[in-house]
């Protein structure tokens, strides 16, 4: 006798009922999801990303079953559809346990070119169950989409044409679930995280003591605060190396190197800011090095370690470095809350520096260079525009992992000479740029460095440079032809999946070791300084030498 369940019956109202094409569609969707991207997932990751593939695999399912009723196509017998809905559900689930048990060996594969340890399990159930969980929430989130669009345009029908009154109903609840989305959600979860940024910008660390050499910012005589350069700041500023561990290094005579750090806190404005950073690059003599370089930090206000540390023992310590910080949340935070803030910033700090140092003679003043990672590789190359500098151009900069939209890199990477990778491209002669990758090879060049020159350092599983928008609809330039050593073979490219596969691989690209992903290790940093300074003593051998050194070192 069949039991009924009242009560239930809303609930199972709104359970999937997928088409066959829907069916299909959702577990090639799935399985696809569990092959490797980038970078190796965890298990949240990977459940998140195989939810929202399940949920669009159906929902184009779906789309091509109305498609094809619209079309007023014969339907097949519903004995026929029956079994083939028993059958093709069959191998489905068969196909997906498959899978589940497949993606610890796609996951280690890929662990294993990046040098980590394998998995003894990626727990398919888990990710089973968070999938699955996820998709049926994301169903009943798209029925309650359609069903205030169905009752909106109900009740607009009474005054309205019934096309009107759907078209108006459609706009109407995607303005609602957008401004709920947008505008309650996501703006309590910014806040919170604005908050959880600002009291970490804010703490103090045993690691960085303030500083009694009066050349150093925020040190007695400084013309800013140690309170008010952040966390990041102080970090950047009470870093090593000093003169001595230079000269260790190198087994040469070396300086003290002078390094600038500007805080959020430390002027109202970007342009006070920038003025501040001048004032004090003035004060400890910063344009009578040989050198000076405009770090833009990242979001966070950091200034990469490892970078800073490369470019002063291959410039002897004989180099001042100046960052203004204009964040302190994630890069991708401050990108998608305020993106104009650190081009903003970027370009009041470039004026002040660039006019100073355009107004010295020729002969007395230092090289000028650019460098930034990821977000600050952005608002660097954002900084200025050609008419401000074609007159007297700055010498060079070195942009390490460059977002996917940086407009520069994006148009080299798209002119690169014929039959050159998109991970590894040769552009032109490489007189002016030049691309290199952690294996320390650039692209291929027939000529000297010119006097202007811009060197890009990125890794391509990267997928903060390799994220492509496009890749929902065509298959990226980088996944055409040979793979690059650090991308598995496993990649493969299907619609929408591999865009949300890389979406997926840009927010995790920090968990793989040094060398990998977006982790830019000293060894790559030492070379690209190298490469781009191009100073006579830094051989390969001396480059190798220099490494062993500082790594033995700690």
């Amino acid at each position: 006798m069949r039991r009924e369940f009242p009560a239930l019956r809303p609930l199972i109202k709104w359970l999937p009922r997928p088409t066959l094409p829907a069916l299909i569609l959702a577990t090639l969707f799935f399985v696809v999801s569990l092959t490797p991207g980038l970078v190796p997932r965890d298990t949240p990751a990977q459940a998140i990303l195989s939810g929202v593939s399940l949920a669009v695999g159906h929902a184009i399912g779906l789309i091509l079953s109305a498609i094809w009723r619209k079309l007023e196509f014969p339907p097949l017998p519903k004995h026929v559809q029956m079994r083939l809905r028993v059958g093709v559900g069959i191998v489905c689930l068969l196909v997906i346990s498959f899978a589940l048990w497949q993606a610890s060996e796609w996951q280690n594969g890929l662990r294993a070119l990046m040098e980590m340890p394998p998995v003894d399990t990626v727990r398919p159930l888990s990710i089973a169950a968070g999938a699955g969980a996820l998709f049926v929430f994301l169903v009943w989130l798209a029925r309650l989409s359609w069903f205030v669009v169905r009752k909106t345009s109900d009740a607009l029908a009474r005054v309205l044409p019934g096309p009107q009154a759907f078209l108006v109903a459609l706009t109407l609840t995607a303005l609602l679930f957008w401004n709920i989305g947008n505008g309650v959600l996501v703006r309590a979860v910014f806040t919170t995280i604005d908050r959880v940024y600002a009291g970490l910008d804010g703490a103090f660390e045993e690691a960085s003591p303030r500083p009694e050499d009066p050349l150093k910012t925020g040190a007695p005589g400084s013309l800013l605060e140690w309170e008010d350069l952040g966390r990041t700041g102080r970090a950047m500023i009470a870093a090593s190396p000093d003169r001595s561990q230079i000269a260790a290094a190198t087994g040469r005579p070396a300086l003290e190197p002078l390094r600038v750090y500007v805080g959020l806190n430390s002027a109202a404005t970007p342009e006070a800011r920038a003025t501040l950073a001048l004032a004090e690059l003035k004060r400890i003599g910063a344009f009578s090095r040989s050198t000076l370089v405009i770090a833009t930090p990242t979001g966070t206000g950091t200034v990469n370690t490892f970078g800073q540390q490369a470019l002063e023992y291959v410039t002897q310590g004989d180099v001042a470095t100046v960052s203004v910080q204009y964040s302190y949340v994630a890069s991708w935070l401050a990108l998608l809350t305020d993106p104009e803030y650190g081009v903003e910033t970027a370009r009041a700090v470039f004026a002040e520096v660039y006019d100073h140092w355009r107004s010295l003679p020729r002969e007395a003043r230092p090289a000028l260079y650019l460098n930034g990672l990821s977000l600050g590789a952005l608002n660097s190359e954002l900084s200025h525009d050609l008419h401000q500098v074609v007159g007297d151009p700055y010498d060079g900069a070195l942009w390490v992992g460059p977002p996917f939209n940086s407009p520069t890199w994006s148009e080299v990477t798209r002119a690169r000479n014929p039959d050159t990778p998109a991970w590894l491209p040769t552009y032109r002669d490489g007189r002016a740029v030049r691309f290199m990758n952690q294996s320390g090879r650039t692209s291929a060049t027939t000529a000297a460095w010119g006097n202007y020159r811009v060197l890009y350092l990125q890794y391509p599983s990267d997928a903060v440079t390799f994220f492509d928008p496009r890749a929902a609809w065509r298959r990226p330039d980088w996944m055409a032809g040979p793979r690059a050593p650090d991308v598995s073979p496993d990649l493969r490219w299907l619609p929408a999946v591999s865009f949300l596969q890389l979406s997926v691989d840009m927010m995790t690209a920090i968990k793989p070791p040094r060398g990998y992903g977006h982790r830019y290790s000293f060894d790559s940093y030492v070379r690209a300084w190298a490469m781009l300074l191009d100073r006579p003593e830094w051989s390969d051998d001396a480059i190798d030498a220099l490494i062993t050194r500082v790594t033995q070192s700690g």
